[in-house]
This record gives C-alpha cells, sequence and structure tokens, in this order.
C-alpha cells in the first residue's frame, strides 16, 4: 500500500512531514490527543472528567478499532521526525448530506503550538476533503475553546448557530464553503 506523504516547509519551522495513519499507530495518536486534551482542556473539563477522557490505554484501544474501520481518514504530522499533530475527518455525523464532510478532530503536543504546524494539518485536512467533493465541512468545538476557536476562525470557519452538549460541555458547530477542485 503506498502511503500519500505532504510535506510543506513553513518559514522559521523544523520540517514537517503529514501521512495516513495506518494499523500500528495507535500509540502515537492516543498519546498525541491524550496530552492534547491536558493541555487544551484543563481549565474547560472538570480534573475527573479529563482524567476518564485522557486515559491513554483506551485511548489505544479506541483507535486500534478506528483505523481499522472503513473509511477512516486520520493522518498523523511528524516534526523533525517526531510525532506532533492529529486529523480525523470524513462523511458528517449530523445527517447533513453527502456534500458535507466534518474535521471530526486536530490535536497537536502543546510544545510546538502556535509555530504553524496545526495550520499546515489543516491545510492537508481540507485539501483531502475537496479531493473526496465535499461541498462544505463542519467541526465541533468546545464554546469555552478560545484558541481553538480562534485557530478555525483563522482558517475561514463561520460559527452556525448549532449547539450540542458533550462531557456537560456546550459544543458550537462552525462551517467552512471549500473552493471546487479543479478537474
Amino acid at each position: 500500500m503506498r502511503l500519500q506523504k505532504h510535506e510543506r516547509n513553513w518559514p522559521r519551522m523544523d520540517k514537517a512531514i503529514i501521512r495516513k495513519a495506518v494499523p500500528g499507530d495507535e500509540q502515537m495518536l492516543a498519546y498525541i490527543q491524550t496530552e492534547s486534551w491536558k493541555a487544551a482542556f484543563a481549565g474547560i473539563l472538570s480534573p475527573e472528567e479529563l482524567e476518564r477522557c485522557t486515559n491513554l490505554e483506551k485511548a489505544e484501544q479506541m483507535y486500534h478499532s478506528v483505523l481499522r474501520r472503513e473509511g477512516c481518514n486520520m493522518a498523523i504530522e511528524f516534526v523533525a521526525d517526531q510525532p506532533h499533530c492529529i486529523a480525523a475527518w470524513g462523511k458528517n455525523r449530523c445527517d447533513l448530506g453527502d456534500t458535507v464532510g466534518e474535521l471530526i478532530c486536530i490535536h497537536s503536543l502543546q510544545n510546538n503550538w502556535a509555530k504553524g504546524y496545526g495550520s499546515a494539518m489543516m491545510e492537508y485536512v481540507l485539501a483531502q476533503l475537496q479531493q473526496a467533493q465535499y461541498e462544505s465541512v463542519i467541526l465541533w468545538v468546545f464554546e469555552d475553546n478560545k484558541r481553538a476557536r480562534k485557530f478555525y476562525e483563522k482558517h475561514g470557519f463561520e460559527l452556525t448557530e448549532q449547539k450540542k452538549l458533550a462531557n456537560s460541555i456546550t459544543e458550537l458547530m462552525y462551517i467552512k464553503t471549500l473552493k471546487r477542485a479543479t478537474p
């Protein structure tokens, strides 16, 4: 199986390589997710909820299942040959039709926040969604996650009126119209 790689050299950044996540990546994916959650959600989720949601073993088991699922779209980004960021995307889970994709998650390690690596991953994911012929993409974000909301808005996502509860916390839906892929 040939893996598609996406390389980009950003100014003042170490080389970043993005590739499809595959079975065998479970430990890296789980580590990035749980460490990212600890850093990003410490003031948003209760300590008990955060501890429950950042169980490394349970996260590894989840990724073991997810990576073997049909239609799994996940990528992992390496910075200076070290795993740094993960993302998952695909068909929306809100019954919004076949033309709307969803950015399910994007998580990165705190040590490289605000250095452009998350933007590189976002570009990669949006390009993948365009290639899959989605016309728009949604995502859900905790209302109190100001840092993430600012990041999504910087990348052209717009706040909608849709809300839902997750882990007893309000999540907001954002949407972005994708550019038409040229044939």
